[in-house]
């Protein structure tokens, strides 16, 4: 049935190319939206995703998994994405204090896959980036300094930025009244 799909693709099928982003929406949302400032922007980084999808299908191997594949295009998209847009979404950098719980307390059990979006969201759109590619998809700073076009001591200290800022959003959202009485 996949393989179907894909060689309808590769002939340009209408029904066949709906098929296949009906099949993968949600797994590249899931991916798109740590990228992105709003659910309408990862919905346009996940359908410029699916443009190149179809637009290089013939160099995509049947006889390997397609995820991996795809995941390359969702991420690469968005990097594409912030580079288009990082000059007009720069944005004045909250330097948050530390705060007061510490890295070894389990706090996080109680958050949701949303809740987590959600706060992630609300790092600046370099933080977000760098916190994406290293910790989610295990790139190395040499890597993300090199598709970023930025120096890997600078990806470093974003990264440790974006933490600290987690955290602080993650202590905040922990002190809210309506979290706390969910629990």
């Amino acid at each position: 049935m996949f393989k179907k799909i894909i060689k309808g693709c590769r002939k340009r099928h209408r029904k066949s190319q709906k098929e296949l982003y009906e099949m993968y929406y949600a797994y590249g949302m899931s991916i798109t939206l740590r990228y992105a400032d709003t659910r309408n922007e990862a919905a346009a980084i996940l359908n410029d995703s699916f443009m190149k999808v179809y637009d290089n299908i013939k160099e995509y191997n049947l006889n390997r998994p397609f995820k991996p594949w795809f995941r390359r295009i969702l991420i690469n998209t968005a990097i594409n994405h912030y580079h288009k847009t990082k000059k007009e979404k720069e944005r004045p950098v909250v330097d948050l204090q530390e705060n007061s719980i510490s890295e070894d307390e389990s706090i996080i059990s109680g958050i949701t896959y949303r809740e987590m979006i959600e706060m992630v969201q609300l790092l600046s759109p370099v933080y977000r980036t760098i916190f994406n590619l290293y910790v989610i998809e295990g790139y190395t700073h040499k890597e993300i300094a090199r598709k970023l076009h930025i120096a890997e001591g600078t990806s470093k200290s974003n990264l440790f930025k974006a933490k600290q800022n987690l955290r602080s959003i993650l202590e905040k959202k922990l002190t809210l009244p309506n979290y706390n009485a969910r629990k």
